[in-house]
């Protein structure tokens, strides 16, 4: 058992990927000879060769139409883009064709297609290298969105994002890249599946639902929370779509209570679409309103600003605070 970190995890994925499967080639900007931005392709070039792994010109919307194209004709291709929102000129591409191309062949041509997008802030990035841009992806029918918050599970998710027939838009936190955990790579852990979200901490109080870069941040003020005599559990969906409401919902209605934590924006953002099925599913179990800790509904701010605008302890144990406590009803 070795340590790994996120990003050598993510690595190890696409060079097992390949491996695997000739089918799989990977395209995006400066994945070739530099290895990436973040260096996740880092010698992949040289192991394949460039037709595997190749280089592009800086043209996004360019980029995912070749993607669709190459898998129209059976390859598997896994495309990078640099920044979460550097993808927003190819989301024509994502919205009109990728994911509408399995339904408008009622089923007979699958596009086996996974986008990788670094997301999220945390990094001291300025706009468009922070975005958490997963609620458009979210409201488009027809995609898989995954997001990794384990070392674990950022290579056992690309490795099922890679080989599933439906198009994948594949989220990594960028401020977990560097995130280390025991691993060995040559054999890694068995995952839950796409579709199944994973209980990181049972509790009893309330429950922390969250994703991604949030999940580390839950189990802190998990943790911060014994102070208070609070006992959370922490859910980590894992797969926004399809979404798990088995799981989500189970620890609900254990606890009674639900806090939706994420860095996106408040407004019509994840938690919304969270909350609104918690409360569907739940209602009755509930003692009190499913709320939300999130990023405040402005573009994405300086990075000497940044720490007002991410979720945090304080702001996740202050929402915990106003879960209407009996305690409280009897004062």
């Amino acid at each position: 058992m070795t340590t790994a970190t996120m990003a050598q995890a993510l690595g190890r994925a696409l060079r097992d990927a390949m491996a695997a499967d000739p089918a799989v080639h990977l395209i995006g900007e400066d994945i070739g000879t530099l290895g990436g931005v973040f260096r996740i392709t880092d010698g992949l070039a040289k192991e394949f060769g460039d037709d595997r792994c190749t280089d592009t010109p800086l043209a996004e919307a360019g980029i995912l139409g070749t993607a669709v194209g190459m898998a129209m004709y059976g390859l598997r291709p896994v495309v990078e883009m640099q920044f979460d929102a550097f993808a927003y000129p190819a989301f024509e591409q994502l919205v009109s064709h990728v994911a509408r191309m399995r339904n408008r062949t009622r089923g007979a041509l699958p596009l086996p297609l996974t986008i990788r997008v670094p997301y999220g802030g945390g990094i001291g990035g300025v706009e468009h290298h922070s975005d958490s841009s997963e609620a458009y992806y979210m409201a488009t029918p027809g995609l898989h969105v995954l997001t990794p918050a384990t070392v674990a599970d950022a290579y056992g998710l690309l490795r099922a994002a890679i080989a599933s027939d439906d198009p994948v838009v594949f989220l990594e936190p960028k401020r977990l890249y560097w995130s280390k955990a025991p691993i060995d790579l040559d054999r890694p852990p068995h995952t839950p599946p796409v579709g199944r979200a994973t209980v990181r901490r049972e509790g009893t109080s309330a429950t922390l639902i969250a994703y991604g870069p949030s999940v580390p941040v839950c189990l802190e003020a998990a943790e911060a929370a014994r102070a208070e005599g609070w006992d959370l559990g922490v859910i980590d969906l894992r797969t926004l779509v399809p979404f798990d409401d088995e799981t989500v919902c189970a620890s609900v209605r254990r606890t009674g209570r639900a806090v939706v934590v994420h860095e996106a924006t408040g407004f019509a953002g994840p938690g919304a679409e969270i909350a609104a099925r918690v409360t569907e599913r739940c209602f009755h179990h509930l003692q009190a309103p499913v709320l939300r800790v999130t990023g405040l509904d402005i573009p994405y701010p300086p990075p000497m600003l940044e720490r007002h605008h991410l979720p945090d302890v304080d702001r996740i144990l202050d929402a915990v605070a106003g879960l209407q406590w009996e305690s409280e009803w009897t004062a």
